[in-house]
């Protein structure tokens, strides 16, 4: 899963990084609203953490822009208020939840957890198919007439990629701004390397799909 988090305070914007990709989210993080409302425009995520109070556009703007934009993901706000009528705003602006500073990383997290089932839960369902393989959105479990394996973070964000969009190429860029992230250093050819954990579990499994290359194009899933 893909996050943007959008907080001005740099040392606690780290200190959230790297809770949330020790628990296996893809994030980027901006430091003011302009750049927020930006990123959310251009990008795919599938959740943004907004705090209200920020420079140049404060996140109850950011959160209005986007929804009057038709843009529906879920948005955690996060801020220092705890006055009622400010809470009501943010959900009346379409924010999906709201957390009150100081909070735990535990609530934190768990508030991720449940605004992403809720809205997952809204749009499909938790299993997705093709051929005889099923991926299972809720506990990251792969399954063929063999066995069933539970992938790592990574490989599941790229096979969910996959087997969405079956017959459709999907670069090894797109993978790379997907999962990994704009800010990422991380070199491409690890596309590549995660393609092939894939393909050995497909195999494993029993499947009856396949992960194709296309030179110089991405990569594809289809029926063998």
């Amino acid at each position: 899963m893909k996050l943007l988090l959008a907080e001005d305070e740099k040392e606690l914007s780290n200190a959230i990084v790297a809770i949330l990709k020790h628990n296996n989210y893809s994030v980027d993080a901006v430091y003011d609203g302009e750049d927020a409302l930006c990123y959310l425009q251009n990008g795919d995520y599938d959740g943004a953490i907004l705090d209200i109070m920020m420079p140049k556009l404060d996140g109850l703007s950011v959160l209005r822009q986007i929804r009057a934009e038709g843009n529906n993901i879920p948005v955690l706000i996060l801020t220092a208020r705890s006055e009622t009528d400010d809470l009501v705003e943010g959900l009346d602006c379409g924010a999906d939840d709201y957390l009150t500073k100081p909070y735990s990383s535990k609530e934190l997290l768990a508030r991720i957890r449940a605004m992403l089932r809720r809205r997952s839960s809204e749009v499909s369902d938790s299993v997705l198919r093709f051929g005889n393989t099923s991926l299972d959105t809720s506990s990251f479990e792969l399954s063929g007439p063999l066995t069933t394996l539970r992938l790592a973070s990574k490989e599941f964000q790229m096979m969910q990629m996959l087997i969405s969009h079956p017959g459709q190429l999907i670069s090894s860029e797109r993978f790379m701004e997907k999962i990994w992230g704009y800010d990422s250093e991380t070199e491409i050819n690890v596309v590549w390397v995660y393609i092939s954990y894939l393909r050995k579990k497909l195999t494993a499994i029993g499947s009856d799909i396949r992960i194709t290359a296309v030179r110089n194009s991405g990569y594809t899933v289809e029926k063998q």
